[in-house]
């Protein structure tokens, strides 16, 4: 079994078609203009507002998180080895995406290459991965991509831009410097092995709903990362798949949805989101308890409540909610995170109609909480524990019904000037109560 890093250095506004403006690209100077394929993913992936992330490699075997080598400054030859003890017994894709697809998630996402350089599935352009490095000889990639497709599920690959292990990603970014290596090739080259490796991606594995890029804000701004020719390509192989940069920037010409890493669009609590906030479909990323990839210390995931309120506030914003879990170095999803994926599920089987297919609606974030609408359905999200006496809502069309959703109950209004008070200060608080406002 090989247990150092073996590289093979081969040199080989259509907007209106769905009538929704947001979905339209950004007018640019590279002529993208998305296929009417690539319209309708973006309309699918905006409407089904919930995924699953899975940050999963060799490093969590080390149970220290996806950026062990570079915090620890471990020395990249040494930590290759880990691949030869990679046996991850227990990984089931039939079960993981069953649970995920469960908790009412449309789309799993899953780091097919991290910023260590290892590829969890079969490439030609590198010994090291998943196939020729490990013991385990599956490429986990293919096997999930089958099972995504079995159930129903789309599936997103995570790619980063960055590596701390090859010698051709020069020059050294922010990141990664004490990771030993000693001579540097060129850039080019880096450049080249990533395409070809997209290339096999979306070639060898059927329909991919995404590519998620990360990493680029390793170099300094200026940097020539060539995006135009590398999203090109990836447009070319399958039209239909969408392109995001967690570049924490303001999207670049090509890219499909934007990303916020750790925040809710507009706010940049976690000093990572401070681009503006474009009209392209929209998604935030978090951590199901403090780390991407699985940290054996780290047990303190968000309660059910916690994660539901926070997929409903991202909805309040137009947004998916991207939901990460690291799986364990067997193979098994954290016995936890199921748990809080079937709470997650059961929630959504009851009130996912007032999630899935929304837009934002009349108040995107409020201390009670937030709206969503869909066609004449205005959804009141009250998030508090308690309740407010009222709430204001700046609605100035004619209100129908105005009803708890589920019981049909119904809840008092009055229209004041600009709007409508609803009278909540009876309601019982909840994970989540819901006034359903009809609208004409």
């Amino acid at each position: 079994m090989r247990t150092r890093i073996l590289h093979r250095w081969k040199t080989v506004c259509l907007g209106g078609l769905l009538g929704i403006s947001s979905l339209c690209a950004q007018a640019d100077g590279t002529g993208y203009t998305p296929a009417p394929e690539n319209l309708q993913a973006r309309k699918e992936f905006q409407d089904g507002k919930f995924g699953i992330f899975l940050h999963w490699g060799i490093y969590s075997m080390f149970g220290q998180g996806e950026w062990y080598m570079n915090t620890d400054n471990i020395d990249c030859h040494e930590y290759a080895k880990a691949a030869s003890g990679f046996y991850p017994s227990r990984f089931n894709a039939q079960e993981w995406v069953a649970a995920i697809k469960a908790s009412g998630a449309k789309y799993i996402c899953i780091t097919s290459r991290h910023h260590d350089g290892f590829s969890m599935f079969d490439t030609k352009y590198s010994d090291y991965d998943i196939v020729d490095a490990t013991p385990f000889k599956r490429d986990v990639i293919k096997e999930l991509a089958e099972e995504c497709r079995k159930q129903g599920i789309r599936l997103h690959l995570y790619y980063s831009h960055l590596d701390w292990t090859r010698e051709d990603y020069y020059p050294l970014g922010r990141t990664g410097h004490g990771t030993g290596r000693t001579s540097h090739g060129e850039w080019a080259t880096y450049y080249q092995f990533m395409n070809h490796q997209l290339t096999e991606l979306l070639t060898n594995y059927g329909p991919i709903g995404a590519i998620w890029f990360d990493g680029m804000w390793d170099q300094p701004d200026g940097f020539d990362w060539k995006l135009e020719e590398q999203y090109k390509l990836i447009h070319k192989l399958q039209p239909a798949c969408l392109i995001g940069n967690n570049h924490h920037k303001t999207p670049y010409p090509g890219e499909d949805f934007q990303m916020f890493e750790r925040d809710l669009p507009g706010e940049n609590k976690a000093g990572l989101s401070g681009q503006s906030v474009s009209a392209l479909p929209l998604e935030t990323c978090e951590t199901m308890n403090g780390m991407w990839g699985y940290k054996i210390k780290d047990q303190n995931y968000k309660s059910v409540t916690d994660l539901v309120r926070l997929l409903v506030r991202a909805a309040g914003k137009g947004a998916n909610l991207l939901m990460n879990i690291g799986p364990q170095p067997n193979g098994e999803l954290p016995s936890v995170a199921v748990e809080r994926l079937k709470g997650v599920g059961e929630w959504m089987s009851k009130y996912g109609e007032t999630i899935y297919g929304t837009t934002a609606g009349n108040v995107m974030s409020a201390s009670w909480g937030t709206t969503t609408r869909k066609d004449n359905m205005l959804y009141v999200h009250l998030l508090a524990d308690r309740m407010p006496q009222f709430v204001t809502l700046p609605v100035t069309e004619k209100v129908i019904s105005s009803t708890l959703f589920g019981t049909g109950e119904k809840v008092k209004w009055e229209k004041i000037q600009g709007g409508i008070v609803l009278h909540t200060e009876n309601l019982k608080p909840s994970v989540d109560c819901i006034v359903a406002l009809k609208l004409k």
